[in-house]
């Protein structure tokens, strides 16, 4: 295999560089993107407990952390849409990030959407974030009876749970891929201090 010219060696290093300087500037500890398995998301509550250990972290804090991974992982392995771009298929695929400041966890996650999901999934998230914790209990439970599941089995448990668990608003956004598909990012933030 012929070396690759000092030039692009150097843009790419140049790149990492950068990457590393944003990672550490926007606090991000852990990133990953691909497919979603049983398997990565053990390896994610390995990597999560041994970082909150050696940070002495409150066990209330961690427990509600792992909850949280885990739904966000699930949703991503479950919802993520199917789409072609090139040559390549992503099939329940998508980013993952977790990042921590003094005061809490951030879960970051992002998959491909229909667009045509955009509108049922806004209002159940406004629907969500706009809920007393009284209300939340009683959608949850609701939910839990006789909840609607979507094609894929999704009756919004998750991100009730989620929302229930953390105590804050989820925050996210929809940025257009194609004329079809938007990627969907979605963040949870974990207080730190309970």
């Amino acid at each position: 295999m012929p070396a690759k010219p000092k030039q692009e060696i150097t843009g790419f290093l140049e790149y990492v560089f950068d990457l590393y300087q944003s990672m550490k500037t926007n606090e991000i500890k852990l990133v990953y993107e691909g497919k979603i398995t049983h398997q990565i998301t053990k390896a994610f509550i390995s990597l999560a407990e041994a970082q909150m250990e050696e940070n002495e972290e409150a066990a209330s804090v961690q427990r509600v952390v792992f909850h949280v991974l885990v739904e966000c992982l699930q949703n991503i392995s479950r919802h993520a849409d199917v789409y072609e771009s090139g040559n390549y298929l992503y099939s329940g695929k998508g980013i993952f990030l977790v990042s921590n400041t003094a005061e809490a966890f951030q879960i970051t996650t992002g998959n491909a959407v229909l667009k045509e999901k955009i509108l049922v999934l806004t209002e159940m998230l406004d629907n969500i974030n706009e809920m007393d914790d009284s209300h939340l209990k009683d959608l949850y439970m609701k939910q839990m009876r006789d909840g609607t599941l979507s094609e894929k089995g999704g009756a919004g448990l998750g991100l009730i749970d989620i929302r229930r668990k953390t105590g804050n608003k989820l925050e996210y956004h929809f940025l257009p891929l194609t004329d079809k598909l938007s990627f969907f990012l979605l963040t949870a933030i974990i207080p730190r201090i309970k």
